[in-house]
């Protein structure tokens, strides 16, 4: 396998009235194609500002983010937007539907975006809601359906662009711990069957447990990075 994603001695600082704040110290990492990985941490370990720059939506302050092989670092807005829609799938704890849009039309937006035919955008949409079992609600309306179908519903849209990598932040927080199993069983067959890399960001070790990988995050560095169920959180200090 080649590395996807390579992180060289990435910082990130935010600016405030106090002064500048580390939010990332020197983080140093490769994921490579096909791997399923989750990060953990407190709240406050940064886990959300790491996964804002693995999506190009936020940049380093210092250090390198190289995406298949290209330094983010050197690209433009333009450039990273089109990083963004066809190489990153995003799956939100919020789901992030629009509700009076069928969910054909939902998993469709992203192909709007690449200016795909209205014809080919929707027959796609239909066969990514069939591959997440959700075929025979097509013309159904987000609010109409459960939480964890909406969920599924996001997958599927973040799967439309057959991106190389899908970006889970929370996935399972809106929905109850069944519906939360069948959803991570559903990236796990993901993960196996198109060999998508899946780095996905929760609080519940849990769900970590479906991820082959675990990086933990801890005030800002990397704290443990190796096989899940090595990880023993009692002994992060």
């Amino acid at each position: 396998m080649s590395e996807l994603l390579v992180l060289d001695d990435l910082g990130k600082d935010y600016d405030t009235d106090a002064g500048p704040v580390q939010v990332l110290k020197h983080l140093s990492l490769s994921i490579e194609e096909g791997e399923f990985v989750a990060i953990m941490g407190p709240s406050g370990s940064g886990k959300s500002t790491l996964m804002n720059i693995l999506g190009c939506l936020d940049v380093p302050t210092s250090g390198r983010y190289l995406l298949g092989g290209r330094d983010t670092g050197s690209l433009g807005d333009l450039d990273l937007a089109k990083v963004r829609s066809e190489v990153i799938g995003f799956v939100f704890q919020g789901f992030n539907l629009l509700p009076r849009a069928s969910l054909v039309a939902n998993v469709a937006l992203p192909l709007v975006y690449q200016r795909v035919g209205h014809g080919i955008r929707n027959e796609r949409a239909a066969a990514m809601l069939q591959r997440v079992g959700l075929d025979k609600w097509l013309n159904s309306l987000p609010p109409r359906i459960s939480g964890g179908q909406q969920q599924r519903v996001a997958i599927a849209r973040a799967l439309v662009t057959e991106p190389r990598l899908i970006l889970a932040d929370e996935p399972t927080g809106n929905i109850d711990t069944r519906t939360g199993r069948e959803i991570m069983q559903l990236f796990q067959t993901i993960n196996r069957d198109s060999g998508i890399t899946l780095v996905l960001v929760t609080h519940d070790r849990n769900v970590a447990g479906y991820a082959s990988r675990l990086i933990y995050l801890l005030d800002g560095r990397i704290h443990y990075d190796g096989p899940v169920d090595q990880f023993r959180e009692e002994n992060i200090t």
